[in-house]
């Protein structure tokens, strides 16, 4: 692959101040972008300001939807330098996306590369009050300018960076889930487990009701039974019942969370009892009827760990550990943030290291 040439923008925007970041509101001053064709492949990568870009109303990706994308996270280090979390595991990901929709892969190695390129001409970006980060968001769509259903020719990367604050209004605290039994999300066989624009179309309208109804999230059910729970709809969900962690089997229907395997991975360490299986809504109603329920929790990279304190199914609502935090949700936020800032061991070199100057 070719080396990444650098255009520099000639008016950088202001860098705000950490308090006033939002989720996903403001971009920085450069991104990344590489073109594909048949012939040349991957090439032309570049690093250029962040501006709009021109495309025909013929574009493929707005007709036919093939796109995808990932979401990943930098963190200021406590000696100034920048620590991606996991991004190999994104990009694998990336690439498992890129084959269910007929897009050609990228070479992660030279994308990760390119990345702290980007993040070297942007770091200033980098947030350093607690509960920031930079927001990193790879994509690639379709660019033929076509009218038929048949893989484009042709596709263009990106990877745009965000700095974020928390990604719910809630921060930390507890957030309302409604239990969606009407609408469905994903099927077996189909793209649920995969970062493609199209699930996430499909879970807005329940979303949007759920909101209405003062909930924050959208809790799915399996699609052919609507009884077996699957996910949220930015994370992967946790229960712990009884002393045990269960969390939904990856099914097919179900994206597998980086933040969801960092978190077995963590619970196995410390030999708190956890188990991927199908976890149907009637088990979780009698574990919550008898108290067993003692926390449930979403897993997601945008907010890393989020405690559920309410939970309504059809007519049903059940308050979680009184509505509060639970211990193992906060020791969890607490060693995953501790790894991702710097300020835990990395034992399971999961940080990719950005050293930066000025």
């Amino acid at each position: 692959m070719e080396t990444v040439s650098i255009s520099h923008t000639s008016t950088k925007k202001p860098i705000p101040a950490a308090d006033k970041l939002g989720f996903g509101q403001l971009f920085t001053d450069h991104m990344l972008v590489m073109d594909y064709n048949r012939e040349q492949e991957w090439h032309h990568p570049r690093i250029e300001p962040y501006a709009p870009f021109c495309v025909e109303p013929s574009m493929m990706v707005f007709h036919y939807g093939q796109a995808i994308f990932e979401g990943m996270k930098a963190f200021r280090q406590e000696d100034g330098n920048i620590g991606i979390f996991r991004p190999q595991t994104h990009f694998v990901r990336f690439n498992r996306s890129a084959d269910r929709v007929c897009i050609p892969q990228i070479d992660a190695e030279f994308a990760l590369k390119a990345l702290k390129q980007l993040l070297e001409v942007d770091h200033q970006w980098v947030p350093n009050a607690k509960g920031t980060a930079l927001y990193i968001r790879p994509f690639i769509i379709a660019t033929d300018n076509f009218l038929g259903v048949r893989p484009s020719d042709t596709y263009r990367l990106f990877i745009i960076l965000s700095p974020v604050g928390a990604y719910y209004a809630e921060g930390f605290n507890p957030v309302k889930i409604l239990v969606e039994n009407k609408y469905v999300r994903a099927v077996q066989g189909g793209i649920g487990n995969i970062k493609t624009p199209g699930n996430y179309a499909a879970s807005l309208l329940a979303a949007l009701k759920a909101k209405e109804k003062g909930y924050t999230q959208v809790l799915w059910l399996d699609a052919k039974e609507l009884k077996f729970l699957e996910e949220v709809g930015t994370m992967n969900i946790m229960l712990k019942i009884d002393g045990e962690v269960i969390t939904p089997l990856l099914n097919g229907s179900i994206l597998p969370g980086t933040t969801r395997d960092s978190v077995l991975t963590i619970l196995k360490e410390w030999g708190i009892p956890c188990a991927e299986r199908p976890i149907s809504i009637d088990e979780l109603l009698t574990a919550a009827d008898s108290g067993k329920l003692e926390e449930m929790f979403g897993t997601g990279t945008a907010a890393v760990i989020s405690p559920v304190g309410k939970l309504k199914y059809k007519q049903q609502k059940f308050k979680i550990n009184d509505g509060k935090v639970g211990p193992l949700s906060q020791r969890l936020f607490d060693h995953i943030a501790g790894i991702q800032y710097g300020l835990l061991p990395d034992t399971y070199g999961w940080l990719e290291k950005v050293t930066v100057s000025g």
